[in-house]
């Protein structure tokens, strides 16, 4: 099956759940099948108003380091699987998840580095706890190559990259984050793996949602290699070539990226919405230098989708408790239509912030 470049933007922003907002729960979103990441406080609710009309207010998910140790939203029933199916497929996977120049030698540690890391978790946290105080305890509990002399704060502390990976092994959620982050334990946390279960699960659900795609792209999605994924990469799928290039999808989805249709309208998403998890970027934005404005070192802006395209980066700021200002940057010229489109989905940012009003400048 051959298929271009629209027809591929065109599946994932159905599969995602972007060419209609509906009236579903949060937790009943496709989307949440992956789970939504949470860059900035608050950013997942306007990945879910971007989404859905229904109150953003859902006690059947909550906030677990996950794909990469980032912050996701995710359901609680779904734990108990993810878990397993994100803990390294094998040494070489670990030392890939982990590798830093902050702790060069923790790589030879494989997956044991995981291990220690979620039993020191378990043993550390038993109620909630401000994110400092966990990391001081955790850091006195693992081996010395899991841990750095930090100049900030005059302390040997365990790297980041390595207890967020861990984490949701070690039964931990977190609760709040920013200045004031806390950290606490998940209610009826599933048991901490003793091996991988469900990589492949993983790498379907990956694909149906972000494909089609490679083991380049799932490597990346994990902060793992290439050469480890095609180790585990599922039999059965669909051969697809998107402009040429091999990828693959699910055999399931063919009909729905044969019968995609780009959508009409706009979307406000939040810095690293699910749809720009995907990491065939040049797809997705195919000039280099809008790519850098959407995804840059510090301080990603979110991204403004028009008819089935990226064309713009916006930003969000709080004037008061009562009203959210967003400045919005296109690519190119907008059409008046589009331009009263934004400003009509300014409200669902709005709604998201928790903002009675929003007011939006062009750039």
């Amino acid at each position: 099956m051959d298929v271009d470049r629209g027809q591929v933007l065109a599946y994932r922003i159905a599969a995602l759940g972007l060419a209609e907002r509906g009236r579903d729960r949060p937790a009943d979103l496709d989307v949440l099948d992956l789970g939504v990441q949470e860059y900035t406080p608050g950013s997942v609710r306007v990945a879910l108003a971007a989404r859905t009309e229904a109150p953003l207010e859902d006690d059947r998910l909550l906030m677990v380091w996950a794909a990469r140790g980032a912050p996701h939203l995710h359901r609680r029933r779904d734990l108990k699987n993810l878990v397993k199916a994100l803990w390294p497929v094998s040494d070489a996977d670990a030392a890939a998840r982990i590798k830093s120049g902050q702790i060069p030698a923790a790589g030879r540690l494989g997956i044991e580095a995981f291990a220690v890391t979620a039993r020191a978790f378990r043993a550390v946290v038993r109620s909630s706890m401000p994110r400092g105080e966990v990391s001081t305890q955790v850091s006195a509990r693992v081996p010395a190559e899991l841990t750095y002399d930090c100049r900030s704060c005059g302390a040997r502390h365990i790297a980041g990259n390595v207890w967020q990976h861990s984490g949701l092994a070690g039964g931990i959620q977190v609760e709040s984050r920013g200045r004031d982050a806390m950290l606490g334990p998940i209610r009826d946390a599933p048991a901490q793996p003793t091996g991988n279960e469900g990589i492949g699960a993983l790498i379907t659900t990956y694909l149906r949602l972000l494909g089609p795609a490679t083991p380049v792209e799932l490597g990346k999605y994990l902060g793992s290699s290439t050469a480890e994924m095609k180790q585990v990469w599922p039999a059965g799928l669909a051969e697809v070539r998107v402009a040429g290039r091999r990828t693959w999808l699910p055999a399931g989805s063919l009909p729905a990226l044969t019968a995609a249709e780009p959508m009409s309208g706009v979307r406000l998403l939040p810095a690293m919405d699910p749809l720009l998890q995907a990491r065939d970027r040049d797809l997705l934005v195919p000039e280099r230098a809008r790519q850098k404005e959407i995804w840059r070192l510090l301080g990603n802006p979110g991204a403004l989708l028009v008819d089935g395209e990226i064309a713009g980066v916006w930003r969000a700021k709080m004037a008061g408790r009562r009203r959210v200002d967003l400045t919005v940057t296109p690519f190119g010229t907008l059409t008046a239509r589009a331009r009263k489109a934004v400003e009509q989905e300014a409200a669902a940012v709005a709604r998201a912030r928790e903002a009675a009003d929003a007011t939006v400048t062009f750039t």
